[in-house]
């Protein structure tokens, strides 16, 4: 059974716009020096592009733009997968403990430039300092956890299952990998990929993002020196010319891409003509399931967090709650206040700020798009709703309530601010509510019944389920989805493999 119940009879919009911090007059976040060479980095260097066109790269907090880099040719990213597999064989052929040594030389070589590379993170993307920072930190973590991973990784062992011929197991790296990265987590999501696909033996091209580039060239000027001239480039530019070359190019053995469903989807149909493997992190749209009996106050409070991180421009977001309907108005009475508490502003307005702006103009458009159909459709912010005020692409932190099952703010991946909150009556229709969205990427569990929580747990179709607790990440665990979140594993020794190839060899020893 469905209901609507109201679950806000205490909670109101909040009046007037949502006030922004600024940063003080004059003040700088980035010098020209910080900046990387605003040209792609093929085979260990600066690349001038075959394309005389350009990308204009903007500060989200002001609209300005702040710098531009260019729009890389089919020629260009020929150049840098002829450059990754001539660099590709002796890479190959180093052995784990090697490629080990290289990746925690990474690290040190990032956690050195973390105040730089935070704040370049922070000023091509708007994010708070706090976020760029724990960027840095994670990115960090995730190539020194790839340096011990590689070298534990396991085959079935040899043996005889044939008499007289032995069995061998070989992993091997698949060649090159095209890579293409999001505008969430430029750096992040990049270290995610590069950590185990250069673990794994493979060379790799690049292609960040063309809305946020900078960190992506700045991390391949730093550790240009620990790697073989071409084993690890950068190809900036659009999807349709650089991904879509990326996907075709009959040298590239895998294509891996964190983004969009869309982009999934044209990533796989380019990369189906010549049978090449396809890694795929995409959307999500989290369902946070809380029982009548949860700790509330502890599940609006990571909400705070899991919901609003990054300005909620984050896949695995708690953005669509689902609560009892014997609790919902006091639920929604205590996230509300968490909300209302979310200090937003620019990226040099403080250390406490929490919420930045969206990253690009189109994104802004987009979440505005659907917070004013929301509200055309008779659905209530009880805090936010709308942009906040002042320049640049800030949207309010906003809780939308009363949402009826099925509506579009709660089936489609907003990608912005924004959590929805659904009542529901019955276990069975929670779980059968949570799974109806097409996406299969994370959700949660809030509840204080043991067996409860392993058995809907279980029920879920999701790559990730937390319990009592909502976007908790590590390194040693799995992360990637099922259904339309697509499929492969980033982090853990699971991205190693996703990024091999096994072989198996058979030797005769009649004698």
């Amino acid at each position: 059974m469905s209901t609507t119940a109201t679950a806000t009879a205490t909670a109101t919009a909040t009046a007037g716009p949502t006030a922004v911090r600024r940063a003080a007059a004059g003040s700088v976040l980035v010098e020209d020096g910080d900046l990387p060479a605003l040209q792609h980095w093929i085979a260990g260097a600066p690349a001038s592009s075959t394309s005389t066109e350009t990308l204009d790269v903007f500060d989200p907090c002001t609209g300005q733009k702040i710098a531009a880099v260019p729009a890389g040719s089919v020629e260009d990213v020929d150049a840098a997968v002829a450059a990754a597999r001539a660099a590709g064989r002796a890479w190959a052929a180093t052995t784990p403990k090697e490629r080990s040594l290289v990746l925690l030389r990474i690290a040190e070589r990032i956690e050195s430039s973390a105040e730089a590379l935070a704040r370049l993170e922070s000023f091509d993307t708007g994010k708070p300092l706090s976020v760029s920072g724990d960027d840095v930190a994670q990115a960090v973590d995730t190539f020194r956890f790839m340096a011990g991973a590689l070298r534990t990784a396991t085959s079935a062992a040899a043996d005889e299952f044939v008499t007289d011929h032995l069995s061998v197991i070989h992993r091997e790296p698949v060649g090159v990998v095209g890579v293409i990265t999001p505008w969430n987590y430029p750096l992040l999501m990049a270290a995610w990929k590069i950590a185990p696909i250069l673990g794994a033996g493979n060379a790799l091209v690049l292609k960040p993002s063309e809305i946020t580039p900078l960190a992506t060239l700045k991390l391949a000027e730093l550790i240009a020196d620990l790697l073989p001239a071409g084993a690890f480039n950068v190809v900036t530019g659009t999807g349709p010319v650089v991904g879509q070359r990326l996907s075709t190019h009959p040298d590239v053995a895998l294509v891996a891409l964190t983004g969009s469903v869309g982009s999934g989807r044209a990533v796989a149909t380019s990369a189906a003509a010549s049978l090449k493997r396809v890694h795929l992190e995409l959307g999500g749209k989290a369902p946070v399931v809380v029982f009548a009996d949860a700790d509330l106050a502890a599940a609006a409070s990571s909400l705070r967090a899991a919901g609003y991180w990054n300005s909620g421009q984050e896949c695995g977001a708690g953005c669509r709650v689902l609560v009892h309907a014997s609790v919902a108005e006091e639920f929604t009475r205590l996230l509300v206040a968490e909300v209302e508490s979310l200090v937003v502003g620019e990226p040099g307005a403080g250390d406490d700020v929490e919420i930045g702006p969206l990253v690009s103009k189109g994104h802004y458009e987009k979440v505005v798009g659907f917070l004013d159909r929301a509200r055309e459709a008779g659905i209530s912010a009880a805090v936010g709703g709308g942009p906040a005020e002042g320049p640049g692409w800030f949207v309010a932190p906003t809780v939308l309530v009363d949402v009826p099952a099925g509506a579009e703010c709660a089936r489609e991946e907003i990608f912005g601010p924004v959590v929805t909150v659904e009542t529901f009556t019955e276990e069975d229709e929670a779980i059968t509510r949570a799974n109806e969205v097409v996406y299969g990427l994370a959700a949660s569990v809030w509840t204080r019944d043991a067996a409860r929580s392993h058995d809907v747990a279980r029920q879920l179709d999701f790559g990730t389920v937390w319990v009592n607790c909502h976007l908790v990440l590590a390194s040693e665990v799995p992360w990637g989805g099922f259904k339309g979140s697509g499929y492969g594993r980033d982090l853990s020794i699971y991205a190693l493999d996703d990024f091999s190839r096994t072989k198996h060899v058979m030797h005769n020893r009649t004698r």
